[in-house]
């Protein structure tokens, strides 16, 4: 059964930002040539970047303007989502500059970001992203204070940020040195996406859900990010993060956060964030005894592995939140490396009625979930009759996908939207270091005394301990 939505209401245009120099560092990396120049692209030609601006790439490689023009093409004819016409890329190609830097010296970059706010009139504010190892930003950071480049600027900064509490609170000062909190924009591409960011809508926006949103009718909630993946050539900063720093205190710590989070008194970025904050500080710190850390088989065969290695690629755990709503429903996080699907699946589980006068056993609870890979959707799962002459109970499900309801075209990728934002100087999406410590004070029981790596074939769902640490309930992904 699928569930149609009607036509959007019209709502505001998204605000122009103000002209900009936006200054891409680790521009020939990976993540720059998969996501950000392409995004950066397609921004461009939907007309949501600035009506002026000019985009610097910077990094430790030699280029000239026309070499990282081509990079940029071939980023974009690579993976970009709308192809690039002569037209459009060479209006586009003409706003690229390009500044090699060093950490400790950014005398050729100054001389670009000057050279590109003089094409603009001097009047534009300056965009840094920080696309670099977590090693990198510090120095980074200094760097373009040493040279005054932090006044009338904005810095996306990628995670992980930091890998406990006391190198979070090391990196909050050295930022904190150049930038005010508000010019800090932490990313998470989590955040970015449009199912996490429907669980505001489908919560607050609809009567039918917000009362049941809490301890007395949810028995417990899911966050699902399984990957089929290997580490690939990433060993070098796997091997210094694991799969909880990678993705659970970074991702999906974020997305617990909007989901038990209690109603902001606004939409507003300081009331959402708020809020956000203030569910971390009610979530407790993790017990060992009811995390799973994996590593799957064949990973200490990987290039760059350390001999030995304890490094999890695999983590399921259970959290609590002690507050009023969620006082006694645990929330399971599972992700991992080489399992056997690739899924974003939040699922909410409800209470089963306290009187079974239909009979039923072994269907489960009640679940609503909500896909988060893109282009996303939310599914409901249900009892309902069979057909037919006597009282047969059989599962259901409603579904709805952003695909068939709404316009695809009007979609933006988690990464644009997310540029776009700290563009206008929105950062609802975006972490604040408050949050960033609590979590890794919820974090650091864990990162004390984790428990050892048990091994679990590629391909399957992880070590055979996950279910016991979920009993009597089930891992649930929808199909």
């Amino acid at each position: 059964m699928t569930l149609t939505a009607p036509a959007t209401s019209r709502g505001q245009t998204p605000g122009t930002p103000a002209d900009h120099v936006i200054v891409l560092f680790g521009a020939t990396g990976d993540l720059a040539k998969r996501k950000l120049i392409p995004g950066l692209f397609h921004l461009s030609t939907a007309g949501l970047l600035p009506e002026r601006f000019r985009i610097v790439g910077t990094s430790r490689r030699p280029l000239s303007d026309d070499e990282f023009r081509a990079h940029a093409r071939e980023a974009v004819d690579a993976f970009g989502r709308r192809e690039a016409t002569d037209e459009t890329w060479d209006e586009f190609a003409s706003l690229l500059s390009y500044a090699s830097s060093d950490v400790g010296s950014a005398g050729e970059l100054a001389a670009a970001v000057a050279r590109a706010e003089n094409e603009l009139g001097g009047e534009a504010r300056k965009l840094f992203y920080l696309s670099v190892p977590p090693a990198a930003m510090a120095g980074i950071v200094e760097t373009l204070g040493a040279a005054g480049l932090g006044e009338s600027a904005r810095v996306i900064m990628e995670k992980p940020f930091g890998t406990d509490l006391e190198s979070a609170r090391a990196l909050n000062a050295t930022v904190h040195s150049v930038f005010a909190e508000e010019q800090i924009f932490r990313i998470d591409h989590f955040l970015g996406k449009e199912t996490v960011q429907n669980l505001l809508a489908f919560r607050f926006a609809n009567g039918l859900f917000e009362p049941v949103w809490n301890r007395d009718y949810v028995d417990h909630v899911q966050i699902d990010v399984p990957e089929t993946l290997s580490i690939g050539s990433r060993a070098g900063f796997y091997e210094s993060t694991g799969a909880f720093r990678d993705m659970i205190v970074t991702h999906l710590f974020q997305v617990l956060g909007f989901v038990a989070m209690e109603p902001p008194v606004s939409l507003d970025a300081k009331a959402l964030v708020d809020e956000k904050v203030k569910a971390f500080h009610a979530l407790q710190p993790l017990d060992p005894a009811r995390v799973v850390r994996g590593q799957y088989a064949g990973y200490l065969d990987e290039d760059g592995v350390r001999p030995g290695s304890d490094t999890e690629t695999f983590v399921a755990l259970e959290a609590r939140i002690d507050n009023w709503r969620w006082a006694g429903v645990p929330f399971f996080l599972r992700t991992g490396k080489q399992l056997a699907q690739g899924r974003r699946v939040i699922t909410i589980a409800f209470k089963e009625p306290p009187l079974r006068m239909f009979g039923g056993d072994g269907f489960g609870p009640n679940k609503l979930a909500f896909e988060v890979a893109e282009p996303g959707g939310i599914s409901v799962d249900f009892l309902a009759k069979v057909p037919g002459p006597t009282m047969q109970l059989g599962s259901a499900r409603m579904e709805f996908g952003y695909e068939d309801s709404f316009c695809a075209a009007n979609q933006l990728e988690a990464y644009e939207r997310l540029i776009h934002d700290a563009l206008i100087g929105d950062r609802t999406l975006f972490t604040r270091s408050d949050g960033i410590e609590r979590l890794w004070e919820v974090a650091a029981p864990l990162l004390d005394s984790p428990p050892p790596v048990q091994p679990y074939a590629p391909g399957s769902w992880g070590p055979d301990a996950v279910h016991d640490l979920i009993a009597p309930r089930r891992w649930h992904l929808p199909e």
